[in-house]
Order: structure tokens, then sequence, then C-alpha cells
């Protein structure tokens, strides 16, 4: 065998293997060194339990890393262009690990996001725990705070029917003049001096007789007052029979029955047309609210209207049976309801001196009546021949005359007027007529707190308000004073109102299938902020056998006129001060973007405990607002003792709104 040389040696396979594979490696660990220096630009290493942050040299360099994706992890083709990662933040190293940290208990956040107890407490200030608000505890750290209410208590037994604004003696007893009617206004509670109890029902109280029922009988110890019954049993107006009050139907006017009533004032005045052209009604001084309560199966919706006087259960009455009422008074203010808002005014023994101070008092009843309405009048002046009463009567066909309304009927004990139409006539009377054309800047739209004008309110140039469609196309047509409004939209407001109409038709279905709304006990609804009235109109669309009435906040746009001229109840509020009317009167409160509006004015705790105070047992509450108030809101709701959940609005749980809904139980007494 030859022996091997040196050059043979190197010759070998074996040699020849290992320089291959040296070769091989070293190109690989400087291409794979220069690759991912370009790729990663900044890495971030915690290689020590210490927090110490280590940045990656290859910070700042781009590179093309699309050849090195997989294709089966994506079908598209590849791409030439190179992609540049942007570094994150680079963030300050904390003084310790939080790993190193046990979690304190108490303490507040200080500014590196960690719990620390070293802080320091300002000095006490005793206004801020004076002014607290109405029970609630506010433990806040930032924006996102929880709430803990302290449950309130029952008011005493004499705050039974309490109604704040209208039972307030101490301001009542201070009055200078009350030979106007000033007794019976709103004089509210001065702040700090604001309920802050729950109103306890009567004893033996029991849910209420569900409609149609209702309008013929109730329970006695629901309205455990006898006043009326020996007052106007006579007049059938109401009996009680065991257990419950009776109601035949009748009134001091009409003792045979408000649909013969109602039969001769069509025949009458043909083209009055009960649930066509006549839809909203305001029947003044209305007793127990007969004669709205047989004009709603003519598909007419009376506000039934009475003062808290000696008769001071009626508009008591009249919830109870599930007629529309709120009480209310002709004396020095105008009533909270829009200029031609009413196609008839019926006053039926009223008691009511029509003619006093140059006729004001009419002069608002021109106000809210529809341009070509009409005005019934039911009294002794119209039909005896005794010299005072005569005296009357001819005081009342020179007021009206000067007003322009026509004499359209008098028969038997009933007179029935008409209004004008347009402002042609007003203009023609002698230079210093009385009463006088109201000035043009002169808004009969606002009504919140203010004084009656002894003045005939124009009608508008335009015609707007005198021609409203027909009943029920009216509640789908979007009125001509829609464009006349002070909104903070000037265009396309048809478009919102249908937009509104649409949103709530589709909601409350959503409700009536979720949450059984037709199986619900619903007759007495309130909708706290109306807008255009799209929820009662889902309501109607939806068959629910109820009526709305539809509130609308000082605190936003009068859309007063649009409601009525849809043939929709509405009545102007400010919500940082008791409603007018009694405990336990609506069986649903809906309220949708109320308190995020509110809550800037006024306590939310306020608004909540009024909602007790007029929601009856068994009732309702479906709230509909932004998360943020929803906290505090459902911690007050807990407080009152309701049954309060909160629930995702059809957006999903990511949405900035939620709905709470609260069931009110029954309090003990």
């Amino acid at each position: 065998m030859k022996p091997l040389t040196n050059t043979d040696f190197f010759k070998t396979p074996l040699i020849l293997k290992i320089t291959a594979f040296s070769l091989i490696s070293i190109t690989f660990f400087y291409l794979g060194k220069h690759w991912s220096n370009s790729v990663y630009q900044q890495l971030l290493f915690f290689p020590t339990p210490q927090n110490s942050i280590f940045i990656s040299p290859n910070n700042d360099k781009s590179f093309n890393i699309t050849p090195l994706i997989s294709q089966n992890q994506s079908d598209q083709p590849p791409t030439d262009q190179a992609i540049t990662l942007t570094p994150p933040p680079i963030y300050p190293p904390p003084n310790e690990s939080p790993l190193s940290v046990p979690n304190p208990t108490f303490g507040i956040i200080d500014s590196d996001g960690k719990m620390t107890d070293d802080f320091d407490v300002g000095e006490f200030d005793p206004d801020i725990a004076e002014n607290w608000g109405n029970g609630t505890e506010n433990d806040s750290a930032s924006k996102n705070f929880k709430v803990r209410v302290r449950k309130y208590e029952l008011c005493p037994e004499s705050m039974r029917e309490y109604i704040p604004c209208l039972d307030n003696v101490e301001a009542i007893n201070r009055l200078k003049l009350t030979k106007k009617g000033e007794r019976f206004e709103r004089h509210c509670p001065e702040k700090g001096k604001q309920r802050n109890c729950l109103v306890r029902p009567p004893k033996g109280y029991r849910q209420p007789i569900p409609w149609p029922r209702s309008r013929d009988e109730v329970w006695y110890s629901n309205v455990p007052h006898t006043r009326l019954v020996e007052d106007k049993g006579g007049q059938n107006w109401i009996s009680k029979e065991k257990d419950k009050f009776k109601f035949p139907g009748g009134g001091t006017q009409f003792i045979h029955g408000a649909d013969k009533y109602l039969d001769q004032i069509s025949q009458m005045v043909p083209d009055i047309t009960f649930g066509h052209h006549t839809r909203m009604i305001l029947d003044v001084g209305c007793g127990v609210a007969s004669f709205g309560a047989y004009l709603l199966s003519r598909n007419v919706m009376t506000m039934s209207i009475a003062p808290k006087d000696v008769h001071e259960n009626q508009i008591q009455f009249a919830l109870e049976r599930g007629v529309p009422a709120m009480v209310a008074a002709f004396a020095t203010h105008r009533l909270l309801y829009p200029s031609q808002a009413f196609e008839l005014i019926h006053c039926s023994r009223c008691r009511i001196n029509w003619t006093r101070d140059d006729g004001i008092l009419l002069l608002e009843v021109n106000r809210m009546l529809r341009a070509g309405g009409y005005f019934a009048w039911a009294a002794q002046p119209v039909y005896k021949h005794e010299q005072v009463l005569e005296e009357q009567w001819e005081e009342m066909l020179n007021l009206t005359t000067h007003l322009c309304w026509e004499l359209v009927k008098k028969e038997g004990y009933i007179a029935i007027w008409k209004k004008p139409l347009n402002n042609s006539c007003y203009l023609s009377r002698d230079p210093g007529a009385i009463p006088p054309l109201c000035d043009p800047d002169d808004d009969p739209d606002n009504v919140w707190y203010v004084d009656l004008k002894a003045c005939i309110s124009r009608l508008p140039e335009n015609g707007y308000g005198a021609n409203v469609s027909t009943w029920p196309s009216r509640l789908y047509t979007p009125p001509d004073r829609l464009q006349s409004i002070q909104y903070e939209s000037y265009i396309a407001r048809k478009e919102l109102l249908k937009a509104e109409n649409k949103f709530w038709s589709e909601t409350i279905a959503g409700y009536v299938r979720a949450w059984h709304w037709k199986k619900f006990r619903l007759r007495n609804v309130m909708d706290m902020k109306a807008g255009f009235g799209g929820f009662a109109a889902a309501l109607i669309d939806q068959g629910l056998d109820c009526w709305v009435l539809n509130v609308v906040p000082v605190s936003g746009s009068n859309t007063l006129p649009v409601l009525y001229d849809r043939g929709l109840l509405g009545v102007m509020h400010d919500w940082c001060e008791p409603f007018d009317t009694y405990p336990r009167t609506y069986d649903l409160l809906h309220a949708a973007g109320l308190f995020s509006v509110e809550r800037k004015r006024c306590n939310m705790s306020t608004i909540m405990l009024e909602m007790d105070r007029i929601l009856r047992p068994g009732g309702r509450v479906y709230i509909r607002d932004s998360l943020d108030v929803m906290d505090e809101l459902l911690q007050i709701a807990k407080a009152m003792g309701w049954q309060a959940t909160l629930r995702d609005t059809s957006e999903g749980p990511h949405a900035s709104y939620r709905i709470l809904t609260c069931d009110k139980r029954l309090l003990n007494h």
C-alpha cells in the first residue's frame, strides 16, 4: 500500500466534508447576524428580576421580511415593498418590580399607577359634607367611581297624598294675595327643604283594577276619600258600593251620562267630528273626568284638569280610573300647554269667572285653542233667565265678540263658539280695541312660570297650526310647526322626526318581544323626555291600550307644538322640581337621555325620588341613558327598594348606553 502524502491527506472525503461544513456554518452565521439586524428594530428584554429594560441595538432599521412569510399562512402573493416597524414608546424604569410589592388594601393611585398610602389629607370643608345630597355617598379616585346610597326612609303617614308644590303650606300662608287663585298654583319647597323620603301608600292599597273596567269602578282603599260622594252623589258623578267607588258616567250638567252629552255636542256642530277633526280636547274643571273617559272610545285624547280645591281628590280619582288628568288652575300664570294645542276646550259648570280682569282667563283659552277650534260652555248663564245670570251672559257675548269668536250654536244649556282661522278679524278692529293683540315678539308657546297676558295671541301668518291633518294620519305626518320651533337642527327636521319614529318603533317592538310588554298592566304612561313623541307613537302602533303623557323638559327644545299637532298629549316641566300630580298615578315611567342632561342642573336622586312618588306600587321604570350615570342610578334605585337590573341595549355590551329596568315594590305601611 502506498503511504499517504500531505497532499493526498487533504483530498480524502472526510476532510473535504469537514471543511465544507465549517465554511457553510461560518457563512450562515454572518448571514443570520445581518438578517436579524435588519428585521428586528427594537426588542425589549427583561433578563433580570430588577425590571431593567434593555433596548435592542437593531433600532431604526428596516428589512423586507415578506419572503420569509410562509405561504401556508397567507393566501396573498409576496410583495416587494419593505415593512417599516415603528418602535413602541420607551417607558422609564420603575423604582420597584411589581412582583416584589404586595398588593395594598387601601390608599390612592400614584403617578406610576401603583397603590400607595403616602398622601396628605386636606382640611375639612363642612359645606361639602352638608350639601353632599339626599343620602348619596360618592367615593371617587378618578372619573370612574362607585356610588353608595343609604336606604331611604318612609315619609310620615300625613304625606300619603302629598303633592310638593301644591301642598307647601308654609309658602301658601306667606301669600299676600289669593283672590285670583294664587294658592292653587305652584309653590315648590325651597332648596334644602325638599322631601327626602318615600311616600307611603294608604293602608289596604291594592293593585288597581285594569282598564277598561277601571273606567267604571276603582278600589276604595286606593283613594279612601268620600267627600265627593257626599257632595256630588246626587249628580251621578260617583257612588260608593262596599269596597269600591262606582262611576255612572254623569256630571253636573250631564246627569244622564257623558255619552248622550257627547252625542248632543256632535249634533249641534257636526264639523266637530270626534276622533277625526277633533282629536285633542281640554276639559276644564273636569270633576272625576267622565267627559274625557267616554271620549277615549271615540279616539279623542282629553286633558282633564282641575285645581286641588275643596274637591281635592277629583284628579286622583280620574288617574285611578286610567283617564289622562293633571292638577292645574286658571289663576295668574299660563297653563303648561302650547298655543293652538286643542281643537275643543270644554267647560261644564267649571266655576270660572271668564270675564274677570278684562277676560284674561278667556284670553288664555284663546291662546291654547287651535285656529278654527271650538269652545263649549255649559253653565247656568246660558239657559237661566235670572237678571244676574243674564248680565253674565251679555258680558260673555261682548267679550267673545271682541275676541272675534263666532257663536255657532246655543242649544239648551250649551253654547259653542268658534275661533277664527287667521288674524284678519283682529287687524280689522278699531284702533285701541280691547283686548289688544299681543306684541309680535311675544312667544305664545313660552309657558313655564309665565304670567297671564291680557292680549290676544297672534296666529302665525303662514297658517301653521291651523291646517293639521285628521286623525290618525296626523300621527305620521310631519306638522308644519316642526319648522318653526327652536331646535338645534335647522335643516332636515322632517327626516329627524321620521328617524325618531323608526328608532322607537323598532325599539318598542323589541321590548314587546323580549320583555312581554303586552302582558303588563300598562295604562297610565309617562315619557319624561318626549322629544317629537316617537315613544308614544310606537306604543300606539303596537296596539297597547294605554295613554302617554309626553313631558318636554325646560332644559331642552320646546317640542310641545309638534306633539299636539301629531295628536299626542304633552306638558312642559322642569325635572329639578316636583310634578303636579298625586302619588301613585303612573304604571310606567320612561326616561331616555334625561339624567345625563339634568344631572348638570340638579341632583339625580331628587328626580328619582319624585319618580318613586308618582309611580304606582307594581309599576315599572325604563331608563335609557349613558353609561356614566348608570352606576349611581342603580344604587339610588336599590336604596328606594326598587328591583333594578342594568341591561345592554341592542347595540351590545360595548355600546355607550345602557338600559336600567326597575320594578317598584309595595312598601310596608
